[in-house]
């Protein structure tokens, strides 16, 4: 079978676009009865696949304050995506504004910027109904620093921007695919949410794949260097970002900060579930040529190190809730 060109293989992502994609108000039906956000809803306790979820303290706490923490939790990851996605939004425009004319990224990634939009109504739409006033990653001050950063790289260092993409994209997706995956009733809602999600950023995931994957063998010697370099940096910076909640988890939602430290990523599961989060990245890294003994060294001295998923995708080997 001949292998697609990089043109073809943005053209096919760009039709799937056409073909299958979800509008934010059309493709869930919120009001409907099935999909009522009750405040005491068992559905909301956190399954053990969760990182925060199948910690000790959680499990041991009564169903109400499962159920809070819960809904917080929820609340908060979407709150998360939607503020790294209008960081997403905002570097792709940026980067897009400077393309030449019949560039084979301009359609793509308009596609892409335009289902993102999409997620963050989405995203917002669930937390206003789950009325929890959760702050997401803004009350980090560095996230505010990179989330006006990042957005004036893309233009000028796009390699570094595509890969930030990933350090954003792969952890959440990777948590939503273990959540669906496992055999715990959520609420019905957030079920639907991560489904159009997961579906969607399969294609926004591919692209920066390629994109990396084609542009990384015409970069400079040295440019490509710097690169093998940021890739762990920013896959951790990312990791650490999207995933670990800030000092709000503790003061709204009553959770110990030694609690969080434990989750992530003091103990042997919060450690196994950080190596687990790039696996697919490590295998494009090994493919474009940016696994080299000093950036193996940094992804090792991180904890994002370990074997490289056989397809993008792959289940974890070993489930963590049943580590």
């Amino acid at each position: 079978m001949t292998e697609l060109t990089y043109d073809e293989k943005l053209r096919t992502l760009s039709e799937g676009s056409v073909q299958q994609h979800f509008d934010a108000f059309l493709d869930i039906a919120w009001d409907a009865p099935e999909y009522a956000v009750v405040p005491d809803d068992p559905r909301w306790v956190l399954p053990e696949v969760d990182a925060l979820g199948r910690h000790p303290w959680y499990r041991s706490l009564p169903l109400d304050q499962q159920i809070a923490i819960g809904r917080w939790r929820q609340a908060n990851i979407a709150k998360v995506g939607l503020q790294f996605e209008n960081v997403l939004i905002r570097g792709v425009m940026a980067w897009v504004m400077a393309l030449p004319n019949r560039s084979a990224e301009f359609r793509y990634c308009t596609h892409e910027v335009t289902e993102e939009t999409h997620h963050t109504q989405m995203f917002q739409e669930f937390v206003n109904r789950l009325d929890v006033d959760v702050p997401g990653a803004m009350g980090n001050p560095f996230f505010r620093a990179v989330s006006t950063l990042v957005p004036l790289l893309a233009p000028i260092v796009p390699e570094l921007f595509w890969l930030a993409v990933l350090a954003g994209e792969e952890p959440i997706d990777h948590i939503q695919k273990e959540i669906l995956r496992d055999d715990a009733e959520v609420h019905p809602l957030m079920e639907r949410i991560m489904q159009i999600h997961v579906a969607e950023e399969a294609r926004h995931i591919s692209f920066a794949h390629e994109y990396l994957r084609h542009v990384t063998p015409t970069l400079h010697p040295l440019r490509k260097g710097l690169l093998s370099v940021a890739f762990p940096i920013v896959l951790r910076i990312g990791a650490d970002l999207i995933t670990i909640p800030g000092k709000e988890i503790t003061k709204d939602a009553g959770v110990p900060r030694k609690v969080v430290k434990e989750v992530f990523w003091d103990s042997p599961e919060g450690q196994q579930m950080l190596g687990s989060l790039f696996s697919d990245v490590r295998a494009l890294a090994e493919d474009i040529g940016v696994m080299n003994p000093v950036s193996k060294a940094l992804w090792r001295m991180l904890g994002i190190n370990g074997p490289a998923s056989r397809f993008r995708g792959a289940p974890t080997v070993e489930r963590l809730h049943a580590a």
